[in-house]
């Protein structure tokens, strides 16, 4: 199967709708989760699931900049739990400003362009992870990054999140040969998007232990339950097939992938790692309605370890179905 192919089946195009630009009406008392303030898409949303070069961890392609490790962890709010298996798009300017995909009049130059664009799925933990440039900043904008969670075809919450001042621009001077225009001269306040407010938005920004640059983490509250996560199942879908959540998940050895016919059909099951590429395929053939198990065993399919995305795929007289979720392996 194609890349393109799993994206399509996966649900994963056509999910362009946004939210209302109005901020999520803020809850006034403390909790361990509140849900992300709404915020705009900007000028240069792009629809990612249209090109599948951006399913990938790392964004920068030739871009130069002091390295970010963005992690972001997804919770549901009515429990406080993460949510696995649902997409994180993410976009953002580059050192000087600009935004790829775009040429206009404060962004020329940059049609066709795929540069600091991706998305992931979030893993058991609900989290997802980036490799990307610490943006810079262009006039009437403090430094920002946009991130859309899409929960399922009919609901997706879309927000931007920024960095504390002091410490982004202690940054920028101590890479003042890449960060030419200095520090971010604006403030939160003064900021068009977050001066209603900015508690739930404001990422860590701490250098890394492990990795090259500076590590950052934001914890997003979307609507939903976690821990069984909602997932992008579709109705059409689910009229042929279901597919369940790995176990053990994670696992260290191998793992079980459930899942149950509702019409018969051929079934394929493809397993991608986060960067996008197909590790496996495993064709089971002809299969009547019921439960069925697939086996994955690393050591047998000289897998590594780490986060996956594993899909089944259904073909039968009525067309051709596709699911995916994600996996963990760890030792």
């Amino acid at each position: 199967m194609k890349r393109l192919e799993f994206i399509k089946g996966s649900g994963l195009l056509g999910l362009s709708s946004l939210l209302p630009t109005q901020k999520l009406e803020a809850m006034t008392a403390k909790r361990t989760c509140v849900l992300i303030p709404t915020e705009t898409a900007g000028p240069f949303p792009l629809d990612l699931s249209e090109n599948t070069a951006f399913f990938r961890t790392d964004i920068r392609e030739s871009k130069t900049g002091v390295q970010l490790n963005l992690k972001l962890k997804v919770i549901g709010n009515t429990n406080c739990l993460p949510l696995q298996n649902v997409r994180v798009n993410i976009w953002h300017c580059d050192k000087d400003g600009l935004y790829s995909g775009y040429s206009q009049t404060n962004n020329q130059g940059q049609a066709g362009l795929t540069y600091l664009r991706g998305y992931q799925f979030t893993d058991v933990n609900g989290e997802v992870n980036f490799t990307t440039i610490l943006p810079g900043w262009y006039t009437g904008r403090i430094c920002h990054i946009h991130f859309q969670v899409y929960v399922s075809s009919s609901y997706s919450a879309i927000s931007q999140l920024t960095f504390d001042i002091p410490t982004k621009n202690a940054i920028y001077a101590d890479n003042a040969t890449i960060y030419a225009k200095g520090a971010d001269p604006l403030t939160l306040n003064s900021d068009n998007i977050f001066a209603d407010g900015y508690e739930y938005q404001i990422a860590t920004l701490t250098p890394s232990t492990s990795n090259a640059g500076y590590d950052s983490y934001l914890e997003v509250t979307v609507q939903g339950s976690g821990a069984t996560g909602i997932g992008h199942i579709e109705k059409e879908t689910r009229k042929h097939f279901l597919l369940g959540q790995n176990y053990p998940n994670p696992f260290s050895t191998y793992t079980i992938i459930p899942f149950t016919l509702k019409q018969s059909g051929e079934v394929q099951l493809d397993v991608w790692n986060t960067a996008g590429k197909k590790l496996l395929t495993i064709r089971k053939g002809l299969l009547q309605p019921g439960d069925h198990e697939i086996k994955i065993d690393l050591s047998a399919y000289g897998l590594p370890v780490e986060n996956y995305v594993y899909q089944l795929e259904l073909s039968n007289s009525n067309g051709v179905y596709r699911d995916c979720k994600m996996m963990t392996a760890s030792r």
